[in-house]
């Protein structure tokens, strides 16, 4: 092939919750467009993150975290998970080098074996083991599936990133530019912005409320004469004791989520922004079709 063609592909991240999947996709793409947190099943719908340079283009989604779904918004971000098997030139299998092999992976890896799409075990968090573990690791995965490469990476700390993102060029087809070689992510901005203030939502409480959360974007527009961004965003939660969590004493907990997350949209948008933030009880929303669609997990296209 010659060196000089462009090259393209789609590659799909999978993997149990909390692997580093979001931390991976934006360590690659150099700009934060996934949420992070350490609490499982963070990412909630497939996030799209797009690497270019003067030779490549790589369309990288970022799934949730597969697992045992406990309602109708679980179902709907397995769903996305194994859908996106069926769409891809590539699939990155990232597994925590700490927690070692588990149930949950042997789940992923039966659904693996139904795809003749080429499999790349990515071992992360190497940073917090010993290298003699690191080894014992490799091999028993290699008697489980048969990879096409094993990558060894620290997301947080972007070793090794570089070499996987090579190894994925060799796997990939000639193809065109499928997006603007500026543009990081096919999602449109409310969504991310959406997502950045239900990340701080997730840094910032615990227990049960982090799952319970969803946050839809109101108004979004810029206001005249000036380069101030006004958002208005609404918190929604399952139980009136969660909204009582989420505003805090005098509304001292809203107040710091609102802080938080303007640094992000304002870094993710390129203005000031003024955001204004509100909290609704909405029952069990989790299991209604009606707000899952709403707040964008809609099963139709899947």
């Amino acid at each position: 092939m010659n060196k000089t063609s462009y090259k393209s592909g789609f590659v799909s991240i999978i993997g149990r919750p909390n692997v580093g999947k979001s931390t991976l996709l934006n360590n690659v793409i150099g700009q934060k467009i996934a949420i992070m947190s350490d609490k499982p099943q963070t990412t909630r719908n497939k996030v799209q993150g797009v690497y270019t340079d003067n030779n490549t283009q790589i369309v990288f989604i970022d799934t949730p975290g597969i697992h045992k779904p406990k309602h109708k918004l679980g179902d709907f971000m397995m769903k996305v998970a194994y859908q996106t098997f069926k769409e891809v030139d590539l699939i990155l299998f990232v597994v925590d080098a700490k927690e070692g092999f588990g149930g949950g992976d042997q789940a992923i890896i039966e659904q693996l074996k139904t795809v003749r799409t080429p499999v790349f075990l990515v071992i992360n968090k190497i940073d917090l083991i010993h290298p003699d573990k690191l080894l014992q690791f490799i091999d028993q995965y290699r008697t489980k599936y048969n990879f096409a490469e094993v990558i060894p990476i620290s997301a947080l700390q972007g070793n090794n990133v570089n070499t996987l993102k090579d190894q994925i060029v060799e796997y990939l087809e000639e193809g065109p530019q499928y997006y603007p070689a500026d543009q990081i992510t096919d999602h449109p901005e409310r969504f991310i912005v959406s997502e950045l203030i239900r990340e701080k939502v997730l840094h910032l409480t615990r227990e049960e409320i982090p799952h319970s959360i969803a946050v839809g974007i109101e108004q979004m527009k810029e206001r005249e004469g000036s380069n101030t961004v006004y958002i208005g965003a609404t918190i929604v939660v399952e139980r009136s004791s969660q909204k009582g969590i989420i505003i805090g004493k005098q509304g001292a907990m809203l107040k710091e989520i609102g802080k938080r997350a303007r640094g992000d949209i304002e870094a993710l948008l390129g203005s000031k922004i003024f955001l204004e933030l509100w909290v609704k009880v909405q029952k069990d929303w989790r299991n209604k079709a009606g707000f899952l669609r709403d707040f964008g997990f809609s099963e139709d296209e899947y």
